[in-house]
């Protein structure tokens, strides 16, 4: 009698618990249950355990690592309970421990099924490891889960992540019955390659369209630096496509920010409020990135400053403080690094990028090497791009020699952007002969680049070496380069007109070109008139006029 009450409480316990456990918003909250549960003794109740390692191991607000100890006391874990744990790893920072489970999995002899091999895949993908991928491809065909269709939608994301288009159109081509998200796997594949010519292809080939497939071809038009199509495919996917979400925008702003376009990333931070769409850190830091780029600085941090401070992540101040220094505001810069700092935000390699820029464009060399050494203290290894922020440091401040020996001193090699800082450094401060040595490496490290020819044939023009001057434009012709030609845009009530040099294709190019000859004739009027009045001012006779007077 007394066994049977107990046992009735346990289960009524087990049963409110588990109704907290499926309103759980917070490990805070889940360690708490768990601990009531185990003084109740609920450990070893499979449907408590199950909804601790779901929760821990899935959701948002989880923590993986966490989940796996729990996962580790299982005396006899099911494969639920293993494809949870591999299913987490797949999300997290380390999916290679998914693939580590697994191999444990095996050991234990535990036999995989069609739910475990979707995150295998995707966790290959993630890592970009493509030998692991086919170790588990192979996996998936001796075990006759080939021709699951969420196997094969995952098996073409892997392949197309790492750059392996080929495999992924094979599988897809061996599908029977494909669908949405088989055709959207092949088309972001096409994208991620940069194949926007098949990617269009497979979008029109679509019978059926969603909000990811539009994302996917917007998102592969702006990577592929096509950001005129990508806004085009957005105003297309307005007009008879679904209404845009996050990862939309997300793309759309990037295209804005390239182009220069304020008003049309106006227009689209617009559309983002109009439509109530969630306003996430990553929409925000596009919106920050969007404005500080677009020239507006003060929008960005209007935007910025809109955000609470306790739920910033590095991302975002890091846009704010790349934003301030692009536009020279360096005390500002590093006041909110300070900021950042007194907030608790862990900075990484893109901060120091933004405080080295920074101090590239306040001349600040003593600040840029202790951000310099900083970041090598903090544990992160510099990368070529903080390298060549130092070199445009000393380049920019005139100490030309330090970077030199700065740049023959590095434990990698020089890149063309580290040697083209230092090439303008020594056009800038005039140190021809060092211009010349560092110009010609740039031509042997970017033979393709015809700013590297010109540039260096410009050098030789300065010191009146025609000679070596004529012979870089031949180079130029022996090798195919030939020179690109500039080009700008410029903004209208929202629409993007690109103009090239010399080109008088634009349907306005007679009136602009007309207004351009009046502007001109203006500035002549205007400098023969203010020479006109120094003159005046300069006649000493005029002088002893006055003085008569």
């Amino acid at each position: 009698m007394l066994g049977g009450s107990l046992s009735c409480k346990t289960a009524d316990i087990n049963g409110t618990l588990l109704n907290l456990l499926g309103n759980c918003k917070s490990m805070l909250e889940l360690k708490k249950l768990h601990a009531i549960g185990i003084s109740f003794g609920l450990s070893h109740e499979d449907s408590f355990m199950y909804k601790i390692l779901s929760f821990s191991a899935l959701s948002n607000s989880g923590d993986i690592d966490y989940s796996y100890r729990v996962f580790s006391q299982l005396s006899s874990p099911t494969i639920f309970s293993w494809n949870t744990i591999i299913r987490g790893y797949s999300n997290s920072k380390n999916p290679i421990h998914s693939l580590f489970i697994y191999l444990k999995m095996l050991r234990h002899g535990v036999a995989p099924d069609y739910l475990t091999y979707p995150f295998l895949v995707k966790a290959s993908a993630r890592l970009s490891k493509q030998e692991s991928g086919v170790s588990v491809h192979a996996q998936i065909i001796k075990t006759g889960h080939e021709s699951d269709r969420f196997i094969q939608n995952s098996l073409i994301h892997m392949y197309a992540s790492c750059g392996n288009i080929m495999w992924a159109h094979k599988v897809f081509d061996s599908m029977q019955g494909k669908n949405l998200v088989s055709w959207n796997s092949m088309l972001d594949g096409y994208a991620k390659c940069g194949e926007m010519a098949s990617a269009q292809k497979v979008f029109e080939s679509m019978q059926e369209r969603d909000v990811r497939s539009w994302s996917s071809l917007v998102d592969g038009y702006v990577k592929a630096g096509e950001y005129r199509e990508a806004m085009a495919i957005f105003e297309k996917m307005r007009a008879v496509g679904p209404k845009a979400n996050e990862v939309t925008m997300v793309s759309v702003l990037s295209a804005c920010a390239h182009l220069g376009a304020l008003e049309k990333g106006r227009m689209m931070h617009k559309y983002i409020v109009d439509n109530c769409l969630p306003m996430t850190m990553v929409l925000q830091t596009s919106l920050v990135d969007m404005y500080a780029k677009c020239g507006a600085i003060e929008e960005a941090l209007f935007v910025f400053r809109g955000v609470s401070k306790s739920q910033t992540d590095v991302f975002i101040w890091n846009a704010m403080i790349g934003g301030l220094a692009t536009h020279g505001l360096v005390e500002e810069s590093l006041k909110l690094f300070k900021e950042m700092q007194m907030f608790g935000i862990r900075s990484d390699e893109i901060t120091y990028l933004c405080l080295l820029a920074a101090c590239a464009h306040g001349g600040q060399v003593k600040e840029a090497w202790y951000f310099f050494e900083s970041l090598v203290k903090c544990g992160m290894t510099p990368t070529s791009e903080h390298y060549a922020c130092m070199v445009d440091v000393l380049a920019r401040a005139g100490q030309l020699t330090t970077a030199y020996q700065f740049i023959c001193q590095m434990p990698i090699e020089p890149s063309a952007s580290m040697l083209g800082a230092l090439f303008s450094g020594c056009i800038n401060h005039r140190n021809l002969d060092l211009a010349e040595t560092v110009g010609r490496k740039l031509i042997d490290l970017d033979p393709n680049n015809d700013g590297r020819y010109i540039g260096l044939s410009n050098v030789y023009a300065v010191v009146k070496r025609w000679d070596d001057a004529k012979s870089m434009r031949e180079a130029m012709e022996r090798r195919g380069v030939k020179k690109s030609p500039g080009f700008s845009f410029v903004e209208i009530s929202g629409i993007l007109h690109r103009f090239i040099a010399h080109d008088k294709t634009h349907p306005d190019s007679d009136e602009t070109y007309s207004m351009l000859h009046f502007v001109v004739c203006q500035m002549k009027h205007g400098c023969r008139q203010h020479n006109q009045e120094e003159n005046l001012l300069n006649d000493t006779s005029i002088e002893d006029d006055l003085i008569l007077f």
